[in-house]
């Protein structure tokens, strides 16, 4: 499985830190990388529900505009 996610609310290196541990949290997801340029992350790892991931990320305070 591999998702992009786009993401609102990111604007320094810290925001792309707490993006990343929030979803390295998530048991399947083996590899993360969170782009703060393009406002998205990618994800790679067992299949996860879109819900979970955008769940993660509302937790750490950004908005999901969308997953693909």
């Amino acid at each position: 499985m591999k998702k992009l996610i786009f993401i609102e609310g990111m604007s320094c290196n810290h925001c792309v830190t707490a993006v990343k541990n929030a979803l390295s949290e998530i048991e399947g997801i083996s590899h993360v990388d969170v782009e703060l340029n393009n406002n998205r992350a990618i994800v790679e790892g067992e299949s996860i529900s879109d819900e979970i991931i955008k769940e993660k990320i509302e937790e750490a305070g950004y908005n999901v505009i969308e997953i693909k």
